[in-house]
């Protein structure tokens, strides 16, 4: 079975293994162990505090095959960004100059610098290591991050948003960023990815264009990839606008990936989403209960031991708003009955 749990000391390895293999313009894992080491445990002591608004916590998952324990991938939740640390994006803005003498009207767009998101809660740090992107592996790292958010609301921000990966080739070489560095930088697109990702933020506000960038200015190869995303980051994308994420042309300072965002109470899966009672029952009871043939992704409401994961093997009963489980799948979940469940039909 797939299970989704708080990440722990002993998932290292595997962490370090993902930041490797994430690759450059992964930002939120760099291969770095102190910084890991360091996530790891902000995130345990995170899930382990008591928290009434959202602040400085940081949420971090591991999928977990519970039968051979490969850690298939991982997956976060920053409560509040900015809080600590400037938190940037380019803006991108549309400008209208109009002569009426002459008669011309031209519409030109501009990157403005700015710290509009600050305070929000972001979905983050998803990926699935290459030789387990099948099944529904993906879709429970993406949509469990808003069960969690639907338990927990007083954790979180009102306005939750995606940074997106932006276009750069396997060497690191971003087209936007070559811009930057050309004219204000001075250090490849690596360098700089590798120091946001360290939390050493100061070089941009030392290096930054101050005033708004004419993106008429851009070479055309800067230009072009403005509000894009990388080729390994569609299906993510594609999994945000599922549930409501939009982009309202915020990117990135260094590869120009957009940055989506959605109401916390209009993702799909927070409104889909209800509460149940769990009622554990054997596999004859299940298969005379006749399970709905359809996946079903459930999770825990406990935050400290939270376990999610999908499964076909449930019935749900609306009369009694109970959910009957194998105790196989309660087991893996930390769930007994009458515990509380929260659960979505996929």
């Amino acid at each position: 079975m797939l299970v989704i749990r708080p990440i722990c000391l002993a998932d290292f390895a595997a962490l370090k293994q993902i930041a490797i293999e994430s690759g450059h313009g992964f930002t939120s894992l760099p291969d770095n162990d102190e910084l890991l080491l360091s996530k790891i445990s902000r995130a345990q002591k995170s899930f382990t505090e008591t928290v009434t608004s959202p602040g400085q916590q940081s949420y971090l998952f591991v999928l977990e095959d519970t039968q051979s324990k490969d850690i298939i991938g991982v997956t976060g939740i920053e409560a509040a960004v900015g809080l600590s640390t400037p938190f940037y994006h380019y803006h991108v803005a549309s400008h209208v100059h109009y002569s009426p003498r002459l008669g011309v009207k031209k519409v030109v767009e501009t990157l403005n610098l700015c710290n509009d998101y600050t305070g929000a809660s972001e979905v983050c740090t998803l990926f699935v290591r290459e030789k387990y992107r099948r099944g529904f592996a993906g879709q429970l790292l993406s949509r469990v991050r808003y069960l969690f958010m639907a338990n927990h609301p007083e954790r979180f921000s009102d306005l939750v948003i995606a940074e997106m990966r932006g276009i750069s080739d396997e060497n690191g070489h971003s087209p936007f960023w070559a811009w930057l560095e050309t004219n204000f930088f001075g250090i490849d697109f690596p360098t700089a990815d590798y120091l946001v990702g360290i939390g050493d933020k100061s070089f941009i506000a030392e290096l930054m264009p101050k005033h708004p960038v004419y993106v008429a200015l851009l070479s055309p190869e800067a230009q072009n990839v403005i509000g894009k995303v990388h080729e390994k980051t569609a299906p993510a994308l594609r999994l945000l606008q599922k549930e409501g994420f939009f982009h309202r042309g915020y990117v990135d300072l260094f590869d120009a990936g957009p940055t989506v965002e959605v109401a916390l109470r209009n993702i799909r899966t927070v409104q889909q989403s209800r509460l149940a009672t769990v009622a554990i029952s054997d596999e004859h009871q299940l298969s005379q209960a006749k399970a709905d043939e359809q996946n079903y992704m459930l999770c825990s409401t406990n935050v400290s031991q939270f376990r999610a994961t999908i499964t076909p093997e449930v019935k749900y009963h609306s009369d009694t708003n109970s959910l009957l489980l194998s105790a196989n799948t309660a087991a893996e979940l930390g769930l007994s009955d009458g515990s509380d469940v929260r659960f979505i039909k996929l």
